[in-house]
């Protein structure tokens, strides 16, 4: 099983910028997608960002497309979520997760869920305020 712990969440202003790391233990296998989740208070976690580990495939969610990027450093086993032009609304618990191995196949298009992946981080927080 991969563990995984995040780093980087901090209070930001609105249009500023974040990066977040995701440090992980464990083997990352090649038909691994690898994700960030958010949970605002009181609402459910939701699908951010994913990262297929064979062909770097890029998968966002609506709300955060073209403002932030997902990116992977496979020779430090490592995650990352670069976050700019941050909104209030972005204000949320933040939690990498590596796939469970189910071996579902992630295709263009393809809309990720929390089943979908079966090792999470602690979280960290990151707070858009003025």
């Amino acid at each position: 099983q991969v563990q995984l712990v995040e780093y980087g969440g901090a209070l930001a202003q609105p249009g500023g910028s974040l990066r977040l790391s995701c440090a992980a233990t464990g083997t990352i296998y090649a038909n691994y997608a690898m994700g960030w989740f958010r949970r605002a208070p009181g609402k459910d976690r939701e699908f951010v960002a994913a990262i297929l580990w064979r062909n770097n495939r890029k998968y966002y969610a609506d709300s955060v497309k073209g403002r932030f990027a997902i990116s992977r450093d496979a020779a430090q086993n490592a995650v990352y979520l670069e976050m700019k032009n941050l909104k209030p609304e972005d204000t949320a618990v933040y939690y990498c997760a590596a796939d469970r191995g189910s071996g579902t196949q992630y295709t263009l298009g393809y809309r990720f869920t929390e089943n979908d992946f079966g090792s999470w981080g602690q979280g960290t927080q990151v707070t858009v305020s003025s």
